[in-house]
């Protein structure tokens, strides 16, 4: 589903509001990061100016600048909505713009080493929230030969991430962005990866979740709820025995007030997870509704 993105207003999306605040909640890995400009194709690195940046910055933390949602770590760039927004990218930002990404972007680095490879209104966000950058565009051209051979010389002289550590803590990005503070939960630091599209995610032999190639996120089983069921994240109780794999609103006697539609949620029963499955309603709509499908589960312990 496109996110249409055509004007200043766009800030102010739901969407875009909640990624940037849910970016907060996300730290860089490494010594060091380097910024680069967003693309009109998504994913990012779909694009060539991407595949070519890529090549030289991969090493390091990567996050991409992008109006209106502010920033975009790497390891984000699959997840909705930022793998599928639609805004033109002309490089000529607003005051509000650069007001917004950079508050943002000034919290995110949190005192690393910056490597800004970016012009334009790019290169004014940098300028004027960030201090000792290093920049290494010439003549506002990111993919010139001079330009990308500033950026190259200056990554490596950082210690590459690991590919491991890379993976486990960008499935712990997409914890966080999806189920809010304490969402890693979902990642213990020694899980492991399957599938090549799709990847389930594995825990002492046991599936804690799917992440989702058509959506970046995570679709979860019952041994990820349970994680999250111990955090009281996302939860919903319930009072009775689950038979079927519709729970309905009348049934709901509590949620947590920040689930919204689509969500992926917990089902508890005296404090024992009994199920997991998708939202329909909100979690204030839950409790208070008295008709209408809450949840739809996915999977219920019988």
């Amino acid at each position: 589903m496109k996110v249409l993105c055509s004007s200043e207003e766009s800030l102010y999306r739901p969407e875009a509001v909640r990624w940037r605040q849910r970016m907060k909640l996300l730290k860089p890995l490494g010594d060091a990061l380097v910024i680069l400009p967003c693309s009109m194709r998504k994913p990012y690195s779909r694009s060539k100016s991407h595949q070519i940046f890529m090549q030289a910055s991969r090493r390091i933390q990567e996050v991409i600048l992008t109006s209106p949602f502010g920033i975009c770590p790497r390891e984000m760039e699959n997840t909705f909505p930022i793998q599928s927004y639609d805004v033109t990218t002309t490089g000529d930002w607003s005051f509000e713009e650069i007001n917004v990404v950079g508050k943002l972007l000034q919290e995110y680095v949190q005192g690393k080493k910056v490597i800004a490879h970016v012009a334009g209104g790019y290169q004014e966000v940098c300028e004027e929230y960030l201090e000792d950058v290093i920049y290494t565009c010439e003549d506002g051209r990111p993919l010139s030969p001079s330009s990308m051979g500033n950026l190259k010389n200056e990554v490596k002289h950082f210690k590459r991430i690991k590919p491991r550590e890379k993976l486990i803590e960008g499935f712990k990005s997409i914890a966080l962005y999806q189920f809010g503070e304490g969402g890693d939960a979902l990642i213990p630091d020694d899980v492991h990866a399957r599938g090549r599209f799709n990847k389930r995610i594995f825990y002492n032999n046991e599936q804690l979740a799917t992440l989702l190639m058509d959506n970046g996120l995570f679709s979860l089983n019952l041994a990820g709820g349970q994680l999250l069921a111990e955090k009281g994240i996302k939860c919903v109780e319930v009072d009775f025995e689950l038979k079927t794999n519709t729970l309905f609103a009348p049934g709901v006697i509590n949620a947590d007030k920040n689930i919204i539609p689509r969500d992926e949620v917990v089902i508890v029963r005296n404090g024992e997870l009994v199920g997991v499955g998708k939202s329909i309603l909100s979690g204030e709509e839950m409790v208070r509704a008295s008709k209408g499908v809450a949840v739809r589960i996915r999977h219920r312990i019988k």
